[in-house]
Order: C-alpha cells, then structure tokens, then sequence
C-alpha cells in the first residue's frame, strides 16, 4: 500500500538508514502481527517472545491494543471505520520501529483481513509476520480476563468481535497457534523457530524455549 502525496510535504533524505540500524543492533527489524479474538492469548504471548528476544540482546517493543487506545488512540471508538483507523495507525507507529532496526511485537484484535493485509503492504516481503492466535470463541469466553464478554453478551458493550461485529480470520498467516489449548512455551517457540528461520536474528542455541 503506498501512501498518497501531499502537496508541501517531502519526505527529508536521511543518512542514518535502516540497514545502518540493523547492523549496529545486529539483527534485522520486523514486524511480528499477532491477531485473533479477545482473550486468544495475543498479549500474554507478545510479551513472552518479547522477553526472550530481549533476553539475546535483541531490540524490541510490544505494541497492544489497550495502551494504544489510552493514546495515539483514544479518540477512537469501536466502529468498523474507527477500527480501521486504529490499524491504519498501528501499521504506520510498527512500520517506523521496524525501520529504526527494531523487532515489533503487536497484539491486536485487527478483526478485518483488508486491514491487516495493508500493513503487510506497508512493508518489504519478508519484514512481516502474521500470527493468527486460534482460540475457540468458546475458549476466549470462559477466560474472559477482563470481564468483556459477560459485558457484551448483556448488552453493554456494542459492536465487540466474536459477539456482535465480525472477526475474520486470516487465509493464510505465517504461523497459526493453538493458543486456545497449547502451552505457552510452544507457543512461543513456534513464532521464534519463524523469526530464526527468517534470518531476523541469531539465537544462541540456549536461549529458545523448550516446549512445555
């Protein structure tokens, strides 16, 4: 997806590039996407990988949903067109990190396969890594960390994914997880077994997590 021209705005040259980053955090940056229903396990497994890679001394951040939405967006609500903005700035915050060399981590809901398909388009082939998190609905309702779906089921949250707004789920992601069901470390292991493969970084052989 390439972003419209703007009279009077031009992009600056710059001499620090990306690969210049790159080579001095020693790995490449990236954007590791992870979606699927509230309460699929997208944060707590955005932070788990994120504390192995922070553990090798790799670069990293964890963008989620909820601290986003008490900033850059809070004065969005939960509508289709206010869902797509969300992304579409989600896409654009990730796209800068991963240019400054750093692997991001994202949990967010992105419940429309067009949006999230957009910020793969943001970025170069390879630099994208869709994570589809596959929980039962069922699974994420029992759960129900924060109370959400009790909420919406009594009518007091409009418009919320699974209950009352569609979530469609991804074609073909690079990775699927059975976050419903698996263990975490297996989890976890499936996304960095992807990141290693992809040449995004090397891992000494004692920093992967075994399964659990």
């Amino acid at each position: 997806m390439h972003s419209k021209n703007i009279p009077d705005v031009v992009r600056h040259p710059v001499s620090v590039t990306r690969t210049r980053r790159e080579t001095r955090n020693g790995h490449r940056g990236a954007i590791v996407w992870l979606t699927g229903l509230s309460g699929s396990g997208k944060s707590t497994l955005a932070y788990s990988v994120e504390e192995v890679l922070h553990g090798c001394g790799f670069q990293t951040v964890v963008l989620d949903g909820d601290h986003l939405r008490h900033g850059l967006c809070r004065d969005l609500g939960f509508s289709p067109q206010d869902r797509r903005e969300n992304i579409r700035r989600v896409g654009e915050v990730a796209k800068l990190f991963m240019e400054a060399g750093t692997i991001v981590l994202t949990a967010f809901i992105s419940p429309y396969r067009a949006d999230r398909e957009n910020v793969r388009g943001l970025v170069g082939s390879g630099d994208f890594i869709e994570v589809y998190c596959n929980a039962p609905i069922e699974v994420c309702e029992a759960r129900d960390p924060k109370g959400l779906y009790r909420k919406a089921r009594l009518g007091q949250i409009a418009e919320f994914t699974g209950i009352s707004s569609p979530y469609e789920v991804p074609y073909d992601p690079e990775i699927i997880v059975d976050s419903g069901a698996a263990e975490i470390g297996i989890c976890v292991q499936r996304i960095i077994e992807e990141i290693a493969k992809r040449g995004i970084c090397r891992f000494p052989q004692a920093s992967r997590p075994a399964p659990r």
